[in-house]
């Protein structure tokens, strides 16, 4: 089983956060997930208004269903804290999922 491009991401990141020296570290852009709440529509909000409200994605990738479609995802991480530690920290995940024809399918996210 592959794991996503953002827990990829998250890990490699967390790996070279623990061999770094005590310091504050900040990864990604901070979002606002309440915000997102507020807007999305699923079946009806597209990737262009994704883009819109939380610009770029961090990460960029596919899943398959059980029945062989192709929906792309859009990863958005932010991450802080302080090293070695990480008191205090901070990590906001959201994966969103399109379909076919780039219209929000699902999203899901932590924090």
């Amino acid at each position: 089983m592959k794991s996503s491009p953002c827990l990829r991401l998250f890990t490699m990141t967390i790996a070279a956060l623990l061999l770094s020296a005590c310091t504050t570290v900040q990864f990604g852009h901070d979002f606002d997930i309440n915000a997102f709440e507020t807007k999305v529509e699923r079946n009806v909000s597209t990737q262009a208004d994704v883009k819109a409200w939380l610009g770029a994605p961090g990460s960029q990738g596919f899943a398959v269903t059980a029945t062989g479609e192709r929906h792309e995802k859009w990863g958005y991480f932010y991450g802080n804290g302080k090293l070695p530690r990480l008191n205090n920290a901070t990590l906001k995940i959201l994966e969103v999922e399109f379909n076919q024809q780039g219209i929000v399918q699902s999203y899901n996210w932590s924090e």
